[in-house]
């Protein structure tokens, strides 16, 4: 099971901290940093909908936007030889190359989001 939970479209890693004896939160994916803690899961939940709440009223109030998680666009460097392979693999699919990675990491990503829906 992963340690990650859902809100507004943002995801949090929640790692326990034995010293303190608390579950601590990060929001993921987006430059401002956003953290929370929480003694209980139920605290933690409501601290983790209230931080991203705050987040998301202080961008408005300030007249900003609000960091997505993701912009859709993603930069890879790979070797030569994989790209070739994922242009063949593509090709041979009937694919662009986008289209055939877009489906591949979204079957590869597939766990992580079945874990959120538990």
């Amino acid at each position: 099971m992963m340690n990650v939970m859902s809100y507004k479209g943002y995801l949090a890693r929640i790692e326990y901290d034995p010293r303190d004896n608390i579950f601590v939160g990060h929001v993921l994916g987006i430059a401002d940093g956003i953290s929370f803690h929480g003694e209980t899961v139920d605290e933690l939940t409501a601290e983790f909908h209230t931080a991203v709440d705050h987040y998301l009223d202080d961008c408005a109030r300030t007249g900003r936007s609000p960091q997505k998680p993701a912009s859709g666009k993603l930069m890879l460097r790979i070797r030569p030889e994989v790209h070739a392979a994922v242009g063949i693999a593509a090709a041979a699919a009937g694919k662009s190359i986008n289209q055939w990675v877009d489906e591949v990491l979204e079957r590869a990503s597939a766990s992580c989001r079945m874990a959120l829906a538990v």
